[in-house]
């Protein structure tokens, strides 16, 4: 497996993530509210269910590219996985940071926070892939399910702490 074609798959899963994640912003409501697309939609405008918009497109991608990678990349899925977290991670720290130091947050940081993540996602992803990083396959799909279990307890039984909360409703 040539560096390129790597390449070439990261960025065209970069664009299908920002696109996807974008349209999962709105899929809950035009979905008259649907419980099983809250699974993977957004519900609301926290923090935590913003990271769904990340998370399911990145596992999507992850999903379709293992298809064609498994047998060339040996690291795919635990590289693939390092960049999920990594870009949800950058989110909620760059969130937080930015929005603790101007008291609020601004819609277009946002998102252009959210296509960021997603392209250092990719990038670290990258990196690690052609790097041949040393890591566990089996490890980094117990780290998925885990995140998605945790995506679905927490869309309905939500937690009564800063990231799960609603800044539309101010609580």
């Amino acid at each position: 497996m040539n560096k390129k074609q790597i390449r070439n798959y990261q960025i065209i899963s970069a664009f299908f993530v920002i696109v996807l994640g974008t349209l999962l912003h709105f899929t809950y409501k035009i979905s008259g509210e649907n419980k099983i697309v809250a699974l993977f939609s957004a519900i609301n405008e926290s923090t935590w269910e913003h990271l769904k918009l990340v998370f399911f497109p990145m596992f999507t991608s992850l999903i379709i590219g293992y298809f064609y990678f498994r047998k060339k990349i040996s690291n795919f899925i635990c590289s693939k996985t390092c960049g999920i977290i990594f870009a949800m991670g950058f989110i909620v720290v760059f969130f937080y940071t930015y929005s603790g130091i101007i008291g609020k947050n601004i819609a277009i940081i946002d998102i252009l926070s959210f296509i960021v993540s997603i392209i250092l996602g990719e990038f670290l992803s990258y990196i690690l892939i052609i790097n041949k990083a040393k890591c566990n396959n089996k490890i980094a799909i117990i780290k998925l399910i885990i995140i998605a279990i945790a995506f679905v307890i927490f869309t309905f039984y939500t937690p009564e702490i800063g990231i799960f909360k609603n800044p539309l409703l101010n609580s």
